[in-house]
């Protein structure tokens, strides 16, 4: 494991300190779990940017606005075809769903 040296504000150490102390664990413990964290968050918010950046310019081309359109389209039909009342064929043996 490498090493490197890290200088704090003297509030930052303290709280560090109390956490150490409080935590049961190294200060060191605590700055490599902080600094996963913060690597983590921002592997996760790079992504999402970029996800954003590309649904964007993907929306801006017509060919797929269109074809959401006509998806929504279809979705609505077949929501409105599923809300139609039952039919009574009065046979009882028949499958609710019929």
């Amino acid at each position: 494991m490498s090493a490197i040296s890290v200088r704090l504000p003297e509030d930052i150490e303290t709280r560090l300190a109390e956490e150490a102390r409080l935590g049961h664990c190294p200060r060191s413990e605590i700055v490599r779990q902080a600094i996963d964290d913060y690597l983590k968050r921002r592997a996760h918010e790079r992504f999402m940017e970029d996800l954003v950046r590309e649904a964007r310019a993907a929306y801006d081309t017509t060919a797929i606005q269109e074809e959401s359109a006509e998806l929504i389209k279809e979705a609505d039909d077949d929501q409105t075809a599923s809300q139609a009342p039952a039919q009574d064929t009065g046979d009882t043996t028949a499958p609710w769903w019929r």
